[in-house]
């Protein structure tokens, strides 16, 4: 998973859920897709817990 910060309005690199470094409410987030504002200025995301299922057909 991945461990560093990645900055609000970056495509989220994997489907999951993801916390505000420092702290504060988790987010789903769907890959490819633009990850939220965060809660406070100057933070970021990190993804703690990804997706585990797969597409069907794949």
């Amino acid at each position: 998973m991945a461990t560093k910060k990645i900055n609000p309005g970056t495509p989220a690199p994997n489907s999951g859920q993801y916390r505000p470094v420092g702290g504060g409410s988790e987010v789903t987030a769907v890959q490819g897709k633009p990850l939220p504002p965060t809660p406070k200025s100057g933070q970021g995301w990190k993804l703690v817990d990804k997706t585990k299922h797969k597409p069907k057909g794949k």
